[in-house]
């Protein structure tokens, strides 16, 4: 089984990346941190090297992108780890990966907010605890 740590580029990755290394050190599991590009962040990423290069992005470029990121937050992991970038809508596509991996637990990370904060804007961190059928684990920093 895999623990997997689902980050964002935010400060908040690194909580979700000690976290999950606790978890996976008690129960002698790997750590797959993953970090989910969406559609439009794709979109934008093609606008941006059409304009400075001409050229078109590809797909596996956006998927190395996004696996920068997790390597950046995964940092100094101790535990054995591997680090992911994906392309969809972040929920779901966390999930997926989650389901296919045989998941232990996924760990994220969230802001806290208020309830009319929540129910506006929604919450990528309280989908994957509602819809997960794995242990969520969440950690919480203040707005950041």
């Amino acid at each position: 089984m895999v623990v997997v740590a689902a980050v964002d580029r935010s400060e908040r990755a690194s909580t979700v990346i000690e976290e999950a290394e606790t978890i996976a050190t008690a129960f002698d599991d790997p750590v797959h941190v993953v970090h989910v590009l969406t559609r439009s962040d794709f979109l934008d990423m093609g606008r941006t090297a059409e304009k400075e290069a001409g050229k078109s992005v590809s797909m596996e470029q956006v998927r190395e992108a996004a696996a920068d990121v997790a390597q950046d937050a995964a940092g100094d992991l101790t535990v054995q780890s591997e680090t992911m970038g994906l392309v969809g809508e972040p929920a779901k596509t966390i999930l997926k990966y989650a389901n296919e991996q045989d998941a232990r637990y996924v760990v994220v990370g969230s802001r806290k907010r208020s309830p009319t904060g929540k129910a506006v804007f929604g919450s990528i961190a309280q989908s994957i605890i509602l819809n997960a059928d794995v242990p969520v684990v969440t950690t919480t920093t203040n707005g950041q």
